[in-house]
Protein backbone atom coordinates (compact mmCIF):
# COMPACT_ATOMS: atom_id res chain seq x y z
CA UNK A 1 0.00 0.00 0.00
CA UNK A 2 1.42 3.38 -0.99
CA UNK A 3 2.10 5.89 1.75
CA UNK A 4 -0.14 8.99 1.89
CA UNK A 5 1.16 12.13 0.23
CA UNK A 6 2.28 14.64 2.81
CA UNK A 7 0.37 17.91 2.98
CA UNK A 8 2.43 21.02 3.70
CA UNK A 9 1.50 24.31 5.27
CA UNK A 10 3.34 27.57 5.93
CA UNK A 11 6.22 27.00 8.34
CA UNK A 12 6.83 23.36 7.41
CA UNK A 13 10.23 22.21 6.15
CA UNK A 14 10.80 20.71 2.71
CA UNK A 15 13.83 19.84 0.60
CA UNK A 16 14.14 21.76 -2.65
CA UNK A 17 16.73 22.98 -5.14
CA UNK A 18 17.89 26.50 -4.19
CA UNK A 19 18.43 28.65 -7.27
CA UNK A 20 20.78 30.97 -5.37
CA UNK A 21 22.94 28.29 -3.73
CA UNK A 22 22.60 26.03 -6.79
CA UNK A 23 22.34 22.98 -4.53
CA UNK A 24 19.63 21.03 -2.72
CA UNK A 25 18.88 22.56 0.67
CA UNK A 26 16.24 22.47 3.39
CA UNK A 27 13.60 25.17 2.82
CA UNK A 28 10.77 26.68 4.85
CA UNK A 29 7.35 26.66 3.23
CA UNK A 30 5.98 30.20 2.83
CA UNK A 31 2.77 29.35 1.01
CA UNK A 32 0.96 26.17 -0.04
CA UNK A 33 -2.14 25.49 -2.11
CA UNK A 34 -5.42 24.07 -0.85
CA UNK A 35 -4.16 20.51 -1.40
CA UNK A 36 -1.04 21.03 0.69
CA UNK A 37 1.46 21.37 -2.18
CA UNK A 38 4.23 23.93 -1.54
CA UNK A 39 4.02 27.01 -3.74
CA UNK A 40 6.60 29.42 -2.31
CA UNK A 41 9.62 28.49 -0.17
CA UNK A 42 12.63 30.16 1.49
CA UNK A 43 16.09 28.60 1.62
CA UNK A 44 17.18 27.80 5.17
CA UNK A 45 20.80 28.62 4.27
CA UNK A 46 20.81 31.82 2.18
CA UNK A 47 17.23 32.91 3.07
CA UNK A 48 16.37 33.58 -0.59
CA UNK A 49 12.73 33.09 -1.58
CA UNK A 50 11.56 31.37 -4.75
CA UNK A 51 8.75 29.27 -6.15
CA UNK A 52 8.87 25.62 -5.15
CA UNK A 53 10.91 23.78 -7.77
CA UNK A 54 9.56 20.29 -7.19
CA UNK A 55 11.99 18.92 -4.62
CA UNK A 56 15.68 18.01 -4.49
CA UNK A 57 17.56 17.26 -7.70
CA UNK A 58 20.04 14.89 -6.06
CA UNK A 59 18.74 11.47 -5.04
CA UNK A 60 18.28 11.23 -1.24
CA UNK A 61 20.76 9.15 0.76
CA UNK A 62 20.21 5.42 0.86
CA UNK A 63 17.92 4.23 3.61
CA UNK A 64 19.33 2.48 6.61
CA UNK A 65 18.31 -0.87 5.19
CA UNK A 66 20.36 -0.22 2.06
CA UNK A 67 23.49 1.08 3.80
CA UNK A 68 26.27 -1.48 3.37
CA UNK A 69 27.29 -3.28 6.53
CA UNK A 70 30.72 -4.64 7.32
CA UNK A 71 31.60 -7.26 9.95
CA UNK A 72 33.72 -6.15 12.90
CA UNK A 73 35.01 -7.86 16.02
CA UNK A 74 33.07 -11.11 16.68
CA UNK A 75 30.97 -11.23 19.81
CA UNK A 76 31.16 -13.96 22.39
CA UNK A 77 29.67 -17.11 20.94
CA UNK A 78 31.11 -16.55 17.49
CA UNK A 79 28.51 -14.08 16.13
CA UNK A 80 30.01 -11.13 14.29
CA UNK A 81 28.73 -7.69 15.21
CA UNK A 82 27.72 -5.61 12.18
CA UNK A 83 28.52 -1.92 11.99
CA UNK A 84 27.80 0.78 9.43
CA UNK A 85 30.05 3.33 7.83
CA UNK A 86 30.39 6.55 9.87
CA UNK A 87 28.79 9.79 8.83
CA UNK A 88 31.21 12.04 6.91
CA UNK A 89 32.76 15.01 8.70
CA UNK A 90 31.64 17.23 5.81
CA UNK A 91 28.05 17.20 4.62
CA UNK A 92 26.92 18.13 1.12
CA UNK A 93 24.43 20.51 2.75
CA UNK A 94 27.32 22.72 3.84
CA UNK A 95 28.15 23.77 0.32
CA UNK A 96 28.23 27.44 -0.54
CA UNK A 97 29.18 26.76 -4.16
CA UNK A 98 27.89 24.22 -6.69
CA UNK A 99 29.73 20.90 -7.08
CA UNK A 100 32.85 21.18 -9.21
CA UNK A 101 32.60 19.36 -12.56
CA UNK A 102 34.98 16.41 -13.06
CA UNK A 103 36.79 18.35 -15.80
CA UNK A 104 38.05 20.94 -13.29
CA UNK A 105 41.01 20.21 -11.06
CA UNK A 106 41.21 16.57 -12.03
CA UNK A 107 37.80 15.84 -10.48
CA UNK A 108 38.65 17.25 -7.03
CA UNK A 109 35.91 19.22 -5.32
CA UNK A 110 38.03 22.01 -3.85
CA UNK A 111 35.46 23.39 -1.40
CA UNK A 112 34.63 20.02 0.14
CA UNK A 113 38.30 19.02 0.18
CA UNK A 114 39.29 22.21 2.04
CA UNK A 115 36.49 21.75 4.58
CA UNK A 116 37.62 18.18 5.21
CA UNK A 117 41.31 19.10 5.56
CA UNK A 118 40.53 21.92 8.02
CA UNK A 119 38.41 19.65 10.20
CA UNK A 120 40.86 16.78 10.14
CA UNK A 121 43.70 19.15 11.07
CA UNK A 122 41.53 20.35 13.95
CA UNK A 123 41.25 16.78 15.22
CA UNK A 124 37.67 16.24 14.01
CA UNK A 125 36.94 12.79 12.64
CA UNK A 126 33.98 11.01 11.09
CA UNK A 127 31.33 9.97 13.61
CA UNK A 128 29.24 6.79 13.70
CA UNK A 129 25.69 6.84 15.07
CA UNK A 130 24.48 4.00 17.26
CA UNK A 131 23.06 1.15 15.20
CA UNK A 132 19.61 1.24 16.78
CA UNK A 133 18.91 4.79 15.58
CA UNK A 134 19.66 4.13 11.89
CA UNK A 135 16.57 4.80 9.79
CA UNK A 136 14.64 6.19 12.76
CA UNK A 137 12.78 9.46 13.11
CA UNK A 138 12.67 12.32 15.60
CA UNK A 139 9.09 13.35 16.37
CA UNK A 140 8.02 16.55 18.16
CA UNK A 141 4.39 16.17 19.21
CA UNK A 142 2.63 19.34 20.46
CA UNK A 143 0.77 19.19 23.72
CA UNK A 144 -2.08 21.21 22.22
CA UNK A 145 -4.63 18.92 20.49
CA UNK A 146 -5.12 19.49 16.77
CA UNK A 147 -1.63 20.82 16.03
CA UNK A 148 0.54 18.98 13.52
CA UNK A 149 3.61 17.16 14.79
CA UNK A 150 7.09 17.70 13.32
CA UNK A 151 9.16 14.76 12.11
CA UNK A 152 12.81 14.63 11.03
CA UNK A 153 15.00 11.67 10.06
CA UNK A 154 17.34 10.71 12.91
CA UNK A 155 20.25 11.06 10.47
CA UNK A 156 19.41 14.76 9.92
CA UNK A 157 19.15 15.44 13.65
CA UNK A 158 22.31 13.45 14.40
CA UNK A 159 24.24 15.47 11.82
CA UNK A 160 23.19 18.74 13.48
CA UNK A 161 24.24 17.42 16.92
CA UNK A 162 27.63 16.39 15.49
CA UNK A 163 28.11 19.82 13.90
CA UNK A 164 27.45 21.51 17.26
CA UNK A 165 30.00 19.18 18.87
CA UNK A 166 32.57 19.87 16.14
CA UNK A 167 32.20 23.64 16.46
CA UNK A 168 32.50 23.48 20.24
CA UNK A 169 35.72 21.51 19.84
CA UNK A 170 37.04 24.07 17.36
CA UNK A 171 36.07 26.90 19.71
CA UNK A 172 37.87 25.15 22.57
CA UNK A 173 41.02 24.87 20.46
CA UNK A 174 40.80 28.54 19.48
CA UNK A 175 40.48 29.57 23.12
CA UNK A 176 43.46 27.44 24.13
CA UNK A 177 45.61 28.93 21.35
CA UNK A 178 44.51 32.54 21.87
CA UNK A 179 46.76 35.06 23.62
CA UNK A 180 44.46 35.72 26.54
CA UNK A 181 45.02 36.07 30.28
CA UNK A 182 44.85 32.72 32.06
CA UNK A 183 41.85 33.83 34.10
CA UNK A 184 39.92 34.64 30.91
CA UNK A 185 40.85 31.29 29.35
CA UNK A 186 39.70 29.40 32.43
CA UNK A 187 36.38 31.26 32.42
CA UNK A 188 35.77 30.64 28.69
CA UNK A 189 36.72 26.98 29.04
CA UNK A 190 34.24 26.63 31.90
CA UNK A 191 31.48 27.96 29.63
CA UNK A 192 32.45 25.46 26.93
CA UNK A 193 32.49 22.61 29.47
CA UNK A 194 29.03 23.72 30.57
CA UNK A 195 27.81 23.47 26.96
CA UNK A 196 29.24 19.97 26.72
CA UNK A 197 27.49 19.04 29.95
CA UNK A 198 24.15 20.35 28.69
CA UNK A 199 24.46 18.21 25.56
CA UNK A 200 25.32 14.89 27.25
CA UNK A 201 21.67 13.80 26.84
CA UNK A 202 22.45 13.26 23.16
CA UNK A 203 25.25 10.78 23.92
CA UNK A 204 22.81 7.93 23.33
CA UNK A 205 22.99 8.74 19.61
CA UNK A 206 26.73 7.96 19.34
CA UNK A 207 28.10 4.48 18.70
CA UNK A 208 31.54 5.23 20.16
CA UNK A 209 32.06 6.62 23.66
CA UNK A 210 35.06 8.66 22.47
CA UNK A 211 32.74 10.68 20.18
CA UNK A 212 30.35 11.65 22.95
CA UNK A 213 29.99 14.95 24.80
CA UNK A 214 32.03 15.22 28.00
CA UNK A 215 31.03 17.69 30.68
CA UNK A 216 33.16 19.18 33.43
CA UNK A 217 33.44 15.75 35.02
CA UNK A 218 34.84 14.18 31.83
CA UNK A 219 38.45 13.70 30.88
Amino acid sequence: MSSPVRRYKAGDSVDDFCRACKIDRLHAVIAADAEGRPLRVACGFCRSEHNYRGGPRIDPPESAAAVPERPTTPRAGGRARLSREPFPIVSDRERTAPPMPPTHGGGSDIEMLLRRVIREESGITAVTPAEKWRGGALVLRPGTPGLQEKTWPIETFFHKVVMVRNRLRTLEQQVNAAELPDAVKVRLQSYISGCYGSLTSFNILFAEESDQFKGAGGD
